[in-house]
């Protein structure tokens, strides 16, 4: 069927990706860089194939956060970049929004689709492209990033949870992201962006 789903491969043969990967690992351990600072992203033999920078200015940010006492009125920004630090997604909230959503686009700036907080029955965040709801991401853990991602009929399409020590590829605090599933665009771009930031993004306290 056109469009449907499908399993990922899971052979070594092709180079692998942030959208191919149904297992991926973000490290919480932030490391410092020119701009800022970045989060690992890791397959799951530990291969370093991407990361996620924090672009947010964070001095301009606490100054502003002292002033006004308030965050809103700084944009945050991250970047979703591959192996080669090519930025592929690109995620921001911006200032002042009264929806407080995150706008999710890609390196160029075109416009992919919004993550909208959302409080009820357990709903997090709505995923929004193209004018309608394409999925709704669901709390499923005592940790605020613990969650599953699920389309509209229910079909879970991702789950971020915390990886057992000893299976980790990786040393150090993690998160792991599960998408199984290969699926169409918007929506493999939005869970990439979501899944991958909402640690570091979109459950962050302020400051």
């Amino acid at each position: 069927m056109p469009g449907a789903p499908y399993r990922r491969a899971s052979s070594r043969s092709f180079e692998r990706t942030l959208f191919t990967e149904p297992v991926l690992y973000v490290s919480r351990e932030a490391k410092p860089t020119a701009a800022g600072q970045e989060y690992g992203v890791f397959d799951r033999h530990g291969l370093h194939i991407g990361g996620v920078a924090v672009t947010t200015l964070s001095f301009l940010r606490r100054v502003i956060q002292l002033l006004w006492k308030s965050d809103q009125y700084v944009s945050r920004r991250f970047e979703v970049r591959d192996a080669n630090q090519s930025t592929v997604l690109k995620v921001e909230k911006p200032s002042k929004d009264p929806l407080a959503r995150f706008v999710v686009t890609r390196a160029d700036g075109t416009p992919i689709g919004e993550i909208i907080p959302a409080n009820a029955g357990g709903v997090r965040f709505a995923l929004r492209a193209e004018g309608k709801t394409i999925a709704r991401v669901v709390a499923s853990g005592r940790q605020r990033w613990e969650v599953t991602v699920e389309d509209p009929v229910g079909t879970e399409v991702a789950h971020v949870g915390h990886p057992s020590p000893e299976l980790s590829p990786i040393s150090g605090n993690a998160c792991l992201v599960e998408i199984p599933l290969q699926v169409p665009e918007p929506l493999a771009s939005m869970l990439v962006a979501t899944t991958l930031t909402i640690d570091i993004a979109l459950t962050a306290q302020p400051g």
